[in-house]
């Protein structure tokens, strides 16, 4: 199979969340220590630390990535979902895993992936581990999949746990209160491993302390204290939050005797984190002017608070928005957090989980949302271009499939 073929093979034959959702989905770390026992277990060769929570934790790990980068050291960096190239899953010092790498990875291992039934992201995360241990990476920032106790990356032990914070996201599956999510997300919290928690929430605080006492890991919550707003290439007054946990973060890694990140490291990190690691999509502008087009993946009801309120501090005339979701997003809690002003173009991201522009036109005028319904949405964007003044502003979001259609 050459690269295309290969990726054919993964989306076709094995489970994919991100395309299919709740069938796809393994609550079980069965498969994933087998196949990391199989291939004499990579995890164990390099130093990692572990980011999860709701939301920021991609740009959280992508930041932390690009200030070890800057502070000299060799990194990995395993994050989901990609938005372009599956590769952008696996990527060391900002250089994504070489095509040829996939195809020999899936061909060596093929009969292994069938004979149990890995699915997507098992087998994902088994080839970001290989390829960080084939690299030499002096440390890999393994971002979470979804949850924490029961995801295919908790077989690590890292140099360091890192908790965003918690949100109402993917409740079937984590739990339907602030509390179980937390619980889930806490499982990632490892006996004698330092944690750093993004954000002391009310209701998820004692879910931590508790886990961490149990674990004897020392905890501290980056919100407890001031760091400075430093700048940085990711846009959107949200990502203060995620910078701040950075700061702590690297603060605690500095304790450890093993790492040695000076100040001008973390400054240069976080400014250039999207030249450094590539991350794309997090408040991305995509013309800056006549009229302005930004996109951001936020797509529940904390991420796209955050975006709604960086909406508001933008100057236009008329606000124009490109929505397109998936099939099991609560859009009781997401839709009210959309202006009623803003004219609206509907469509359906194009994998099996989304849902039809006609649902989500019907579902948005519940709301007093109004707008026209498109197929694509390439023809929903091209619609709101047209329609768009120079001095108004088209936002593209709902989805990071979405996002990943137009960018």
């Amino acid at each position: 199979m050459n690269y295309q073929q290969t990726l054919q093979y993964m989306f076709e034959r094995l489970p994919m969340f991100q395309r299919q959702g709740a069938s796809a989905f393994k609550k079980d770390l069965g498969n994933i220590t087998k196949l990391c026992d199989y291939l004499n277990n990579p995890q164990n060769t390099f130093k990692s630390i572990h980011v999860g929570g709701t939301n920021g934790k991609g740009s959280t790990s992508h930041m932390l990535a690009s200030v070890l980068q800057e502070a000299g050291y060799k990194v990995g960096l395993h994050t989901s979902p990609h938005l372009k190239d599956f590769r952008e899953r696996i990527r060391v010092n900002g250089e994504m895993a070489e095509e040829n790498f996939v195809v020999e990875f899936v061909e060596a291992h093929k009969a292994f992936i069938e004979a149990h039934q890995l699915s997507f992201f098992e087998l994902t995360v088994g080839m970001a581990f290989e390829y960080f241990k084939i690299q030499q990476v002096d440390v890999a920032i393994i971002e979470v999949g979804l949850g924490g106790r029961l995801d295919s990356t908790n077989i690590i032990t890292p140099e360091l746990s890192v908790i965003t914070n918690i949100g109402l996201d993917h409740t079937a599956f984590l739990g339907d209160t602030l509390k179980a999510i937390a619980g889930e997300k806490a499982g990632i919290i490892k006996p004698n491993i330092p944690v750093v928690i993004g954000e002391r929430q009310e209701e998820t605080t004692e879910v931590f302390e508790t886990a961490a006492k149990k674990n004897h890991a020392p905890i501290v919550f980056a919100s407890d204290n001031q760091f400075p707003d430093l700048e940085s290439e990711l846009k959107g007054s949200y990502q203060q939050k995620n910078k701040a946990t950075v700061q702590q973060a690297v603060h605690v890694l500095n304790q450890k005797n093993d790492f040695q990140i000076p100040e001008a490291a973390l400054i240069t990190g976080i400014k250039n984190v999207i030249r450094n690691t590539g991350l794309v999509g997090r408040w991305q502008i995509i013309q800056e002017s006549n009229p302005k087009i930004v996109c951001d993946t936020g797509h529940n009801k904390e991420g796209l608070t955050y975006v709604m309120r960086q909406l508001k501090e933008e100057q236009y005339r008329q606000l124009h928005i490109v929505l397109g979701v998936v099939s099991d997003k609560d859009l009781n809690s997401v839709l009210p957090l959309f202006p009623k002003d803003a004219a609206y173009y509907f469509s359906k991201p194009d994998v099996p989980r989304g849902l039809s522009e006609e649902d989500l036109q019907q579902k948005a005028l519940h709301f007093g949302l109004r707008g026209k319904k498109f197929e694509k949405i390439s023809q929903a964007l091209n619609a709101a271009k047209k329609a768009s003044d120079p001095e108004d502003l088209i936002f593209v979001g709902g989805s990071t499939f979405v996002v990943a259609e137009i960018i």
